[in-house]
C-alpha cells in the first residue's frame, strides 16, 4: 500500500467532482481526483448531454416531417438509430476527450478505480491510500426504481434508453418529471406511441401549476397520452411486450417501460456511514457551504439533498474549491439556480413559484405574456408564454417560461431573479427584435404598467 498527499482529494470526477478539481488547481492546490469509471460522470456519459443529443435528433425528426406548414417540400423516411448514435456518442467523444486535456494542463492528478472514504482525511482506491488535507465527496447519482420493479429485459432506465439501437413502436414512462417528459418527448418525434405514468397530479410536479398546464396541452396536442393521479402497480413482461397495471384497475401493454422515478444518492459502497458522515435517506448533510459533520470534508452535488442537476454540482464544486483556497465566497442560493427540462415545448424556470411565493410571503403578484403575442415565437409556430412572480412590495422572484427554444432565455431570467430586480428595472432595457427574449422584455413591461403588445 502506498500513501499519496494532497491538499485536496476528490471522490468522484463528475460535474461536481472536476469542476472542483480544475479550480483547486488554478488556485495552486495539488489535487488528487479520483473516479471508477469516466471523466464527466453522468452527465456527460448518461445523463444531461446523450439526452439533449436524442432530443435535437428528435426536433430534427420534427423539422422534415412538418416542412410542409413552412412551405418547404420535406418528408421523414424514419429514424436510423445507428446514425443517431454515431452522432450522440460523437459529442460526448469530443468532450471527453476535452476534460481529460484539461486534467492534464491543469496538472490534476487522475486516479482511475472505486474510491472508499476511509476517515478522517483518507480515500482507499486498488489498494493504495490518498491523503487529503481536504477531501470533497463527489459520487453523484444513479437512476432510480421502485420497490420489487426489477431491472431489466423490457423494463429499463434512461441508463439503457440512452443506448437504444431501435425506436419502440409503444412505450409507457412510468414518472412525468424531467426525465419521463424528456424521453417521452424523442420518442413521440421518433414515431413512438406514448403513455406517461404520474403518480402526482399533474406533468413537471416541482414546476409552477401554469407551466405543468402548457405542457399538458402540448403533449396533447402531439398525440403524447398520460394519466396523472394514478399509481402503477406492477409489470409482467413476456417475449413480446410488457404490461403494466395501474392502481385504478387499467393495464397498459408496450414494447418497453421506462422507469423516470428520479435519481437517488450515489453513497453505498463509498464508506460514508462508516466514516462517521452524517446520512439521511442516502444522502450526505451539508451546511450552507458544503461542509459535511466532519473537519475539512465537504460535499457536492447529487450527493447533496437538492436539485439534482450537473450546472449546480458544477458551481457547488467551483464554491468548495475556493472556500478550500480561503477565497470565502458567497453562499449560493439554492432558489437562484436555473432549471431547464428540454422536452417539446421547453420548460425554464428560475426562483420561486406562484404557491411557494405565496406561502412564504403571504401573497403574490403574477402576469403571464403569451407567446402568441411575440413574432419570433410565431414564426417557430410554437405557442406557451413568460410567467412572473413578484413579492408585495417587492422584486421579481420567480420567472417560468414555457415554449419551443426557451431555455435559452434561461440565462436572463436568472440574472433578474438573481439581482433582485424591480420590473421597472428590466422594463427599460432593450430586447432585439425579432427574438424570444422580447417576450421577457413585453412581460416586464406590462408588470411595470406599461404593457405594450397586450391587450388590457
Amino acid at each position: 500500500m502506498t500513501d499519496t498527499s494532497a491538499d485536496l482529494v476528490i471522490l468522484g470526477g463528475g460535474s461536481g467532482g472536476y469542476a472542483c478539481a480544475f479550480r483547486a488547481a488554478e488556485l495552486g492546490l495539488s489535487v488528487v481526483l479520483i473516479e471508477k469509471d469516466k471523466l464527466g460522470g453522468t452527465c456527460l456519459h448518461r445523463g444531461c448531454i446523450p439526452t439533449k443529443a436524442l432530443l435535437h435528433a428528435a426536433e430534427v425528426a420534427d423539422s422534415a416531417r412538418d416542412g410542409d406548414q413552412f412551405g418547404v417540400k420535406s418528408s421523414l423516411e424514419g429514424i436510423d438509430m445507428a446514425g443517431v448514435n454515431s452522432y450522440k456518442d460523437g459529442i460526448i467523444g469530443g468532450l471527453y476527450k476535452g476534460l481529460q486535456g484539461l486534467a492534464k494542463a491543469n496538472k490534476v492528478t487522475l486516479v482511475e478505480g472505486a474510491g472508499t472514504f476511509v476517515g478522517p482525511n483518507t480515500v482507499e482506491v486498488n489498494g493504495d491510500r490518498y491523503i487529503g488535507k481536504n477531501v470533497v465527496l463527489a459520487t453523484g447519482s444513479f437512476a432510480r426504481s421502485l420497490p420489487g420493479l426489477e431491472i431489466g429485459g423490457r423494463i429499463i432506465t434512461s441508463d439503457q434508453a440512452l443506448n437504444l439501437d431501435y425506436v419502440p413502436d409503444r412505450v409507457v414512462v412510468l414518472g412525468g418529471g424531467v426525465i419521463g417528459v424528456e424521453f417521452a418527448s424523442v420518442w413521440r418525434s421518433f414515431g413512438a406511441d406514448v403513455t406517461i405514468v404520474e403518480a402526482l397530479p399533474r406533468l413537471v410536479p416541482l414546476e409552477d401549476e401554469w407551466a405543468s398546464k402548457q405542457l399538458e396541452r402540448a403533449f396533447r396536442k402531439r398525440g403524447i397520452k398520460f394519466k396523472t393521479g394514478v399509481r402503477f402497480t406492477g409489470a409482467v413482461q413476456s417475449e413480446a411486450n410488457v404490461t403494466v397495471s395501474l392502481e385504478s384497475g387499467e393495464s397498459l401493454e408496450a414494447d418497453l417501460l421506462l422507469v423516470a422515478v428520479g435519481r437517488g444518492p450515489n453513497s453505498a459502497g463509498h464508506g460514508y456511514e462508516e466514516a462517521g458522515v452524517t446520512m439521511e435517506r442516502g444522502f450526505v448533510i451539508t451546511d450552507e457551504r458544503l461542509r459535511t459533520n466532519l473537519p475539512n470534508v465537504y460535499a457536492v452535488g447529487d450527493l447533496v439533498p437538492g436539485l439534482q442537476l450537473a450546472h449546480r454540482g458544477f458551481q457547488q464544486g467551483i464554491f468548495v474549491a475556493e472556500d478550500i483556497a480561503g477565497q470565502n465566497p458567497k453562499v449560493i442560493d439554492e432558489s437562484g439556480i436555473p432549471k431547464v427540462t428540454y422536452c417539446n415545448p421547453e420548460v425554464a424556470s428560475v426562483g420561486l413559484t406562484e404557491a411557494a411565493a405565496k406561502e412564504k410571503y403571504g401573497s403574490a403578484e403574477t402576469y403571464v405574456y403569451s407567446l402568441a403575442g411575440n413574432g419570433k415565437s410565431q414564426i417557430l409556430k410554437t405557442s406557451g408564454g413568460v410567467k412572473l412572480v413578484k413579492a408585495p412590495d417587492g422584486p421579481v422572484v420567480g420567472i417560468t417560461l414555457v415554449g419551443e427554444r426557451v431555455g435559452e432565455l434561461i440565462g436572463e431570467a436568472q440574472l433578474i431573479y438573481n439581482w433582485e430586480a424591480f420590473p421597472e428595472d428590466v422594463a427599460p432595457l432593450i430586447h432585439a427584435h425579432p427574438t424570444q427574449t422580447e417576450a421577457l422584455g413585453e412581460a416586464f413591461l406590462a408588470l411595470a404598467g406599461k404593457p405594450l403588445h397586450v391587450h388590457g
